[in-house]
């Protein structure tokens, strides 16, 4: 099952100054018919998750808290779990999972340990066009594997670290769509209407 990008939930983090999408966020098609987010999208998915992630580590460890929430699924049981550790540990292993070893010798460097491009180039042995090459490659690599990741995306933000319920509609569609007739209905009232000049 491939997944659909929608045209809200991509125009907020498209980027207004973009020459690809010109700030409508997604561009073209793909071979299944269905439209592909542009570069800026993903880069600006990768760019909130690794905001969040930073403020996560940034945390003192004595304000993290245990949250008890329900898991949907079949059973729909209630887990215990730290949200704040949980996604630093996603963010380190979805990268981890997806990048390249020369792609995550960069994004180690870079973004988990913090050196600034200087010393990447150094300690990489590389110049500065294909480092920054490099880097956007991996962020929209991984902003598109961190909105992509199923049963449980990275991001949206608020999807992850609250409560989201998701129900299944009814077969009958007649039953969401159809309102019951109320005895008001029935009997309208009219305004009264003036007599003309």
């Amino acid at each position: 099952m491939s997944f659909e990008w929608t045209r809200s939930e991509v125009i907020a983090v498209a980027k207004e100054s973009c020459s690809q999408c010109h700030g409508l966020g997604l561009r073209g098609k793909t071979r299944r018919g269905g439209e592909m987010p542009c570069n800026c999208v993903l880069r600006a998915i990768f760019r909130a998750c690794y905001t969040r992630f930073r403020l996560c580590l940034a945390k003192e460890k004595r304000m993290s808290h245990v949250r008890f929430e329900i898991v949907g699924g079949p059973e729909r049981r209630p887990v215990w779990g730290r949200k704040d550790e949980e996604y630093v540990a996603d963010f380190c292993l979805v990268s981890r999972r997806i990048l390249h070893e020369r792609e995550y010798k960069i994004f180690r460097l870079h973004y988990l340990l913090g050196a600034d491009w200087r010393l990447c180039c150094r300690q990489l042995a590389m110049d500065r066009g294909p480092f920054f090459h490099d880097v956007y490659r991996i962020e929209q690599k991984l902003g598109r594997a961190f909105r992509e990741l199923e049963p449980y995306a990275l991001f949206p933000l608020d999807e992850y670290f609250g409560p989201v319920v998701r129900r299944t509609l009814p077969s009958e569609p007649w039953k969401v769509l159809r309102m019951p007739d109320s005895p008001l209905r029935r009997n309208r009232l009219l305004p009264p209407v003036g007599k003309a000049a």
